[in-house]
């Protein structure tokens, strides 16, 4: 019962887990957030090549 008190009472520590916490909850978002940057960066990308790919940069003449 004592144990169960001291628990519940003392703080001590407390600061190492809100660290803790804290840093998990960082590199959660940064991991979506690079998720999202690239999947962004790779429709862009599509975008651009299928737009340079219609267009043709030098017309060959017809060889009749």
């Amino acid at each position: 019962m004592n144990t169960l008190w001291r628990l519940l009472t003392e703080d001590s520590g407390q600061d190492l887990i809100e660290y803790a916490l804290l840093c998990s909850f960082m590199g959660f978002a940064a991991a979506a957030g690079v998720g999202l940057l690239g999947a962004a960066m790779n429709t862009s990308y599509v975008s651009w090549d299928t737009a340079n790919q219609s267009d043709t940069l030098v017309e060959m003449p017809d060889p009749k």
